[in-house]
């Protein structure tokens, strides 16, 4: 999972909430210091078991460009309701979230999914590509996990609904997060998002991730006919989606390809400066 590495909101940055025709989703917003936006503003969308706080190290910075940046949790995620059906949780229902999310704003968006959230967002841009101005895919690939991400989904797949998410947590997830180093207050965070998060949302997501198809020749084809810029961005030492599918994903795509180095799977949290860079050169360009 997604760890930031705090939590203490910067200046600028603020929590709220977003009503769509779709629901109320929970987010962290941050305006440029001036109060003002003159660039269009931005979504960030997270992945499987991760939430609007994965993006806290990069909103000050990314606002500071001179745009409204907003990062939320999707239907079913830490502090954003949602059922507990698993089949509602499709990546094209929570495509369709996301694209209620994009037609709030009053100006076309730079949509960014990270992880699972690609696989959810590129629904929404193959839906309605006329409701984004760039969209870029962080550290997500074509299709299902494979890997050891995959090994740990399908565990949690078939266990959640025997022995709960109590038993895992305490036997798999916090002595993952204790091993890795991960501040105290942070573990505690960690525990609080997993229990907030929607029981059907983990087993509907899971299996999402776990068997998504390849869609990138559709992507490829709506955003060619748009005309829309698209970004490919991941960490050099990514650990779930290949770095090597992931760069043969943005040949497929005629994308801008970005390799964060010294980061991994999120590379928001382990590189932030280096990644906010990246996004605003790119948003910059995709706006001119």
């Amino acid at each position: 999972m997604s760890t930031p590495r705090f939590l203490t909101l910067p200046p600028g940055v603020r929590r709220t909430d977003i009503e769509t025709s779709r629901g109320t989703f929970a987010a962290l917003e941050a305006l440029p210091g001036s109060g003002v936006s003159e660039r269009n503003p931005a979504l960030l969308v997270p992945g499987f078991t991760g939430s609007k706080e994965d993006f806290i190290a990069v909103l000050q910075t990314l606002a500071g460009a001179g745009r409204c940046v907003v990062a939320l949790d999707m239907r079913g995620q830490y502090e954003t309701p949602g059922p507990d059906d698993a089949s509602t949780y499709t990546c094209a229902e929570l495509g369709a979230d996301i694209a209620a999310v994009l037609e709030s704003f009053n100006d076309s968006v730079h949509l960014v999914g990270h992880s699972f959230g690609g696989l959810v967002t590129r629904e929404t841009v193959i839906s309605d590509p006329a409701l984004v101005e760039s969209y870029t895919l962080m550290s997500s690939g074509p299709a299902a996990i494979g890997g050891g991400r995959e090994v740990e989904g399908r565990v949690m797949l078939a266990a959640l609904p025997k022995v709960g998410l109590e038993h895992l947590w305490s036997t798999r997830m916090e002595p993952d997060a204790i091993a890795r180093g991960v501040l105290p207050e942070i573990v505690t965070f960690l525990r609080r998002r997993m229990f907030m998060n929607s029981t059907g949302g983990l087993l509907g997501m899971a299996n999402e991730v776990l068997s998504s198809a390849d869609r990138v020749d559709q992507l490829a084809k709506v955003t060619a006919d748009a005309d829309l810029p698209v970004l490919v961005l991941y960490g050099e030492n990514d650990d779930a989606w290949d770095p090597e599918e992931q760069a043969a994903m943005a040949e497929r795509l005629d994308a801008l390809k970005v390799v964060i180095p010294g980061a991994a799977h999120s590379p928001a949290v382990e590189a932030p400066e280096t990644t906010a860079s990246a996004l605003t050169v790119f948003w910059n360009a995709a706006e001119r």
